[in-house]
């Protein structure tokens, strides 16, 4: 066995993290880079420091990518750690059992909201970062902000707001927060759930807050096993949606039992003709989880349900499901939209809480993968297909940028950062995403490991 091989997968080929931040000018572009292009791309991932190994894909120490696209040209490249506490060694839990929310991996996600960039990880504070990638520090609202705060936040596209969460390992399990255009944080709930669990994600629609309760829950004996994620599948947990009003104030929600599952991760919800709530979002069941789980260093521990591959399952881990909850039955319908093996869905996200035709996944074998290509999800023909990326190349999320003059949905383009299994420098994939064909690639200086999510800042508009 070589020492590469010896490595767990997520410090190993398109995983491996590299050693030192860079940066490079003029970038070489193949293709035509698009003019509408202004601003830049940046993405989030873990990566640890050389010779550390925390033990899980989810917990090495944040860095953020970045590409600065301008007048079809390629400006710059460069990556940088996020400096957070524990990047400078500081434990999460400090001796008296306290939390130090600023010291986390902030390694997650990296969004622009009331022009403050910021990195974030659904264990703490974000961490607020200038748009050359540099850190100022962890930011909570003001002194507002006094739970953790998940790393899928969304905005609507109308009123600007900004919809989050904080999940604790301690009463109150979870704390919604709204965040108003402008950047203050005026309205935090307390929502009751009977536990913690590994609630990642959740989803908006234009009156309402859709949440989910699932069944993949914290366990503090696993925490204190040593390094990893202190989740596993508890089956008795059980699995319901719930859906809670976006008026300020109201705390009620209306829980719906669906089949055990897990989701990492929504595409879209929004409300349909009929005043059902309609979530589409990737699905594991515990089968595709516990694979999942288990390769990206899960623990095998505990219950014995964690990281055991089950006999006979499949290779789809991670499918695009969708859920109908209808207020008029009390009862939530389900299906698969689509049997390819995704992750990291997206969608136009001006058409965010509001009803959308496309989604945009990664293709390929599932969450530690990446995938071998981009899909393109028509939600309302029932097709998909996908630009496959060549060789040991592996497409990372893809987020969609709309044209300046767009009149129709799925009018822009879609960015990706590409990385390689054999070691090889990365690539900033530009896919034209009504034809789903490459429009351009940046070649990048160096390797870009395998990471999470990102968004595109475009350049303020200039006013006279």
């Amino acid at each position: 066995m070589t020492n590469e091989t010896a490595l767990p997968l997520y410090l190993r080929g398109r995983f491996a993290p590299v050693p030192q931040e860079h940066g490079a000018a003029d970038l070489t572009v193949r293709g035509s880079l698009p003019p509408d292009l202004d601003g830049r791309y940046l993405r989030n991932g873990p990566n640890p420091l050389p010779g550390q190994d925390n033990g899980h894909w989810f917990t090495g120490p944040g860095m953020l990518h970045g590409i600065r696209l301008r007048g079809g040209r390629a400006e710059w490249y460069r990556n940088r750690w996020i400096r957070t506490r524990q990047l400078d060694g500081h434990p999460f839990i400090r001796a008296d059992s306290t939390v130090d929310l600023a010291a986390t991996p902030a390694n997650t996600h990296v969004i622009r909201h009331a022009d403050t960039v910021l990195a974030l990880c659904e264990v703490g504070l974000p961490h607020w970062v200038t748009p050359e990638l540099e850190t100022v520090g962890p930011y909570d609202f003001g002194g507002r902000l006094t739970t953790a705060m998940t790393a899928h936040p969304k905005e609507d596209p109308v009123t600007g707001e900004l919809h989050l969460f904080g999940a604790g390992f301690a009463p109150p399990y979870l704390t919604y927060h709204r965040v108003t255009a402008d950047g203050r944080l005026l309205d935090s709930r307390p929502v009751e759930v009977p536990g913690p669990t590994m609630m990642h994600d959740f989803a908006i629609t234009e009156h309402h807050i859709v949440w989910m309760d699932l069944p993949v829950v914290f366990d503090p004996a696993l925490a204190g096993s040593g390094g990893g994620m202190p989740y596993r599948w508890d089956e008795e947990y059980g699995a319901r949606l719930g859906v809670m009003s976006r008026t300020p104030g109201g705390t009620d929600v209306r829980w719906y039992d669906i089949d055990p599952c897990y989701v990492f991760h929504v595409g879209n919800a929004y409300e349909d003709g009929r005043g059902r709530i309609v979530l589409d979002a990737v699905r594991y069941d515990r089968a595709g989880f516990q694979h999942t789980w288990s390769d990206i260093g899960g623990s095998t521990g505990a219950s014995g349900l964690v990281g055991v591959r089950e006999p006979g399952h499949s290779q789809a881990s991670s499918v695009l499901h969708r859920w109908t909850l209808d207020p008029a039955t009390g009862r939530a319908s389900e299906s698969p939209l689509d049997d390819r093996d995704v992750e990291f869905p997206t969608h136009n996200e001006t058409l965010t809480g509001r009803a959308n035709r496309y989604l945009y996944t990664v293709s390929g074998a599932g969450y530690t993968v990446s995938g071998a290509g981009i899909a393109k999800h028509d939600l309302t023909r029932h097709t998909s297909h996908a630009y496959e990326t060549p060789g040991s190349r592996y497409a990372g999320e893809a987020v969609f940028v709309p044209a300046a003059d767009a009149t129709g949905e799925d009018e822009g383009w879609l960015l990706s950062l590409v990385s390689n299994d054999d070691g090889e420098a990365g690539e900033l994939l530009v896919l034209d995403a009504a034809e789903m064909t490459d429009q351009a690639v940046v070649e990048l200086p160096h390797p870009v490991p395998a990471g999470f999510h990102g968004s595109w800042l475009p350049e303020p508009v200039q006013r006279p």
